[in-house]
């Protein structure tokens, strides 16, 4: 578990250097073909103080388009003992409690580091699951939170949205830019940019889905070996795809964050879903269960 853990952060920061290059190339990109490298320059003023900006304040931004609100012990002694117990079995600090009205069974963490850590649960979730699946639930949360998942998250999604900006400048600056200066633009520039206007946010889907993915098979596993009872996971992931449904408050920036996927399902659902299929988690936690 500890080789697939430090494993996991390697490829991480692997892909955080190709974002940072990623965006470096798009602002190179857009200087080259409006003529002016200071919009390079400002690029980077603008990423770094963005993401500055999101190391403190994604979490509350999560939690505001989850619409989750903070409960107390006596809100909801349920969810709350719940994440009390795991934390302590986690040797987690105890994280803020959330809860979300939805019927919808998800639940997700978030925040920057253990310290300042949330879990979020909906009141779906709590009328479906026993307490030994609630149980393997948070842990599973309480994965994310210990394994810095949740750093690696929020740090994915802020340069997801950067790199949907940079892109949206470039269209900008090539449509909208004043005519005698459009004139004096390189084509292969103009290309340039158009070819990476689109390709972006493709790239930093992809990414994302592939950061996403690996994490919750081995948020699945963690939860198994904190709990010492990988059958109370396997049951209720079994649950949450009998009873899945999208959430009524929806927003993709925040599907990866979820256990399971809050949105409604598409043809090409599987495909670029942040989430792998519940049945290839279910077949994991199945084959090691004699190593947790």
């Amino acid at each position: 578990m500890n080789k697939q853990i430090a494993a996991n952060k390697r490829n991480t920061i692997l892909i955080m250097v190709g974002f940072v290059a990623f965006i470096a190339a798009i602002g190179a990109i857009i200087s080259y073909a409006t003529n002016d490298w200071h919009v390079a320059i400002t690029v980077f003023v603008i990423a770094a103080i963005y993401a500055i900006i999101q190391y403190f304040l994604a979490s509350k931004l999560a939690v505001a388009l989850t619409g989750a609100r903070e409960i107390s012990r006596a809100d909801n002694p349920k969810l709350y003992n719940t994440v009390e117990k795991v934390a302590s079995m986690a040797n987690v600090p105890m994280p803020k409690v959330y809860l979300i009205d939805d019927p919808a069974p998800n639940a997700f963490a978030t925040g920057r580091d253990p310290k300042h850590s949330i879990i979020a649960a909906t009141t779906g979730l709590l009328d479906i699951m026993s307490n030994n699946e609630l149980t393997a639930v948070i842990g599973h949360e309480m994965s994310h939170i210990k394994n810095y998942d949740i750093r690696i998250s929020m740090i994915t999604f802020g340069l997801v949205c950067i790199i949907g900006t940079i892109s949206d400048l470039g269209f900008r600056m090539l449509f909208y830019g004043n005519r005698r200066s459009r004139g004096e633009r390189s084509p292969v520039g103009i290309v340039l940019v158009l070819f990476t206007s689109i390709l972006a946010p493709i790239a930093a889907s992809i990414a994302q889905l592939a950061v996403s993915r690996e994490r919750e098979y081995l948020a699945d596993a963690s939860s198994a070996k904190i709990t010492h009872y990988p059958d109370g996971m396997i049951a209720a992931l079994k649950k949450l795809d009998t009873h899945a449904r999208p959430m009524k408050q929806q927003n993709a920036a925040t599907e990866a964050l979820f256990i399971n996927n809050p949105l409604r399902k598409g043809a090409l659902s599987n495909l670029f879903s942040t989430h792998p299929p519940i049945e290839k988690r279910i077949e994991r936690l199945e084959h090691g269960k004699t190593q947790i």
